[in-house]
């Protein structure tokens, strides 16, 4: 499922470009104004609802804080659940966790053990739950890899990770262990 000519300038053109931020030389893709703006959202939803609804998937997966907006309109459209990945501490039960190296250090993220069912495996089968993983940018792709690996650790099966938007010249998608569809390349 591919975006038409005109669904992709309705999304990209909701994007708003803030220049300078959050340091010098960086062009920030702001999407509050894709999520304030119903006709640019729904697009947006409607084209990962068409993509994803032949996949049987079984949960979406979003990462802290913006793949959760995404992850969890889309769980809904599918009738399907919604699964949080978070920023370490933040998950009241017992989790599995998996660090990433950042620019200057390291950071972790955290899912719980049994997010997917007991062992990964969904509704008491024993094949592993088909999940997506979301979320709204890649760049380096250090959080998107921890979080695929978080996936694996607990017995799920990661079956795409989807991106609304990614920065291509920074080759993130390199490592991560599934196949990576992504709405909008920014080059």
């Amino acid at each position: 499922m591919i975006l038409t000519p005109e669904e992709k300038n309705i999304i990209l053109d909701s994007i708003r470009n803030i220049p300078d931020f959050p340091k010098p030389g960086i062009i920030f893709k702001d999407i509050t104004t894709l999520l304030s703006n119903p006709t640019a959202f729904n697009t947006l939803m409607n084209h990962l609802e068409k993509r994803y609804k032949s996949y049987n998937l079984d949960f979406i997966a979003g990462i802290d804080a913006r793949g959760f907006i995404f992850g969890a309109a889309l769980a809904d459209r599918l009738g399907i659940g919604f699964v949080p990945v978070r920023k370490k501490g933040k998950l009241p039960y017992t989790t599995v966790a998996e660090k990433y190296s950042l620019e200057y250090g390291f950071d972790e993220v955290e899912i719980h053990i049994d997010a997917f069912g007991e062992n990964g495996c969904c509704r008491g089968e024993c094949t592993p739950s088909k999940v997506l993983l979301i979320d709204d940018l890649i760049a380096t792709g250090g959080t998107a890899k921890a979080a695929t690996n978080l996936i694996d650790k607990v017995g799920a099966d990661c079956v795409e990770v989807c991106f609304i938007m990614e920065l291509a010249f920074l080759n993130g998608k390199e490592g991560i262990n599934a196949p990576v569809y992504s709405v909008l390349e920014i080059d």
